[in-house]
């Protein structure tokens, strides 16, 4: 797999909701920053102070476009967003698969008082039924729309796919009326999931109706195994179709960049998991 990527994508930015978004408590001044840690000898942007959520769509070409798509969920602890590292560069590699990637940039960091993941899964959950209330226009399956999400970004992924059609925020207009339930689930060392006595964070009710779901974990993340075991287990018991990619190291936020550990492979992996839903051909 390799981050030199052919097809130029055709970027879309939208706000996700026609006026002020749900729950928003101030309006922030939103901040962009590349001087933290690098991943693979690159920085990460990361972005925070984000009050004013937004959808960026990218269109893979017409000769390899599948009619699927996903919404990609960077992580940063629900206080940032890893949006390059966890984001456009995978929006970028979905491209090439001939997925149509809808990068959401959501709400970090989150109000006191409300929560970790509160207006986040508002956001998601609008971006869900945009995408579908918008399929012909895109150019898409409406019952081929998944969410990928990475550490925190995949925990908030889980809260999608397991409230199914209970919005968590009054309909705004018409595109509230379509579903917000993805189709199926990539989770890239997801984080938050474990609660205590090897069960469940209780905030996360699965059920026979949880879509597909992928993950990708390694070893020696030793603060979030927990989370990868634990959700298997209950999928696996809810009867819901699931893999798990389990490597020995490669620890925790490598994004699809090249850090020398098994581990990186994971896209292909994924590749094999789209092929065999039919997400692509």
């Amino acid at each position: 797999m390799s981050l030199f990527f052919s097809s130029v994508a055709q970027e879309k930015m939208v706000r996700l909701f026609p006026g002020e978004a749900p729950d928003n408590t101030a309006v922030l001044e939103e901040v962009a920053d590349k001087s933290g840690n690098r991943v693979a000898g690159e920085t990460v942007l990361r972005i925070t102070n984000v009050s004013k959520p937004t959808v960026t769509i990218y269109e893979p070409s017409e000769e390899v476009a599948s009619g699927s798509a996903v919404i990609v969920c960077p992580g940063g602890g629900y206080n940032l967003l890893a949006y390059d590292l966890e984001g456009d560069e995978v929006c970028l590699w979905l491209n090439e698969l001939g997925i149509t990637a809808v990068l959401l940039k959501y709400r970090v960091p989150q109000p006191p008082g409300q929560g970790k993941h509160k207006v986040p899964l508002q956001d998601l959950q609008r971006a869900v039924s945009y995408v579908r209330a918008n399929a012909s226009a895109l150019n898409i399956d409406p019952d081929r729309i998944g969410v990928m999400g990475f550490s925190a970004g995949a925990h908030l992924s889980v809260m999608a796919c397991n409230s199914l059609d209970k919005r968590t925020y009054p309909p705004v207009d018409t595109v509230d009326k379509v579903s917000c339930r993805p189709n199926f689930c990539l989770l890239v060392y997801p984080a938050y999931l474990d609660g205590e006595n090897f069960r469940l964070a209780p905030e996360i009710q699965v059920s026979s109706k949880t879509p597909p779901t992928m993950l990708i974990q390694t070893e020696d993340d030793r603060s979030y195994i927990n989370s990868s075991l634990f959700y298997y287990y209950a999928l696996k018991e809810a009867d819901v179709p699931v893999w798990m990619h389990l490597y020995h190291r490669g620890g925790h936020g490598y994004g699809l960049r090249d850090t020398g550990a098994v581990v990186n492979s994971w896209p292909d992996r994924a590749e094999d998991w789209f092929r065999e839903l039919g997400i692509i051909d």
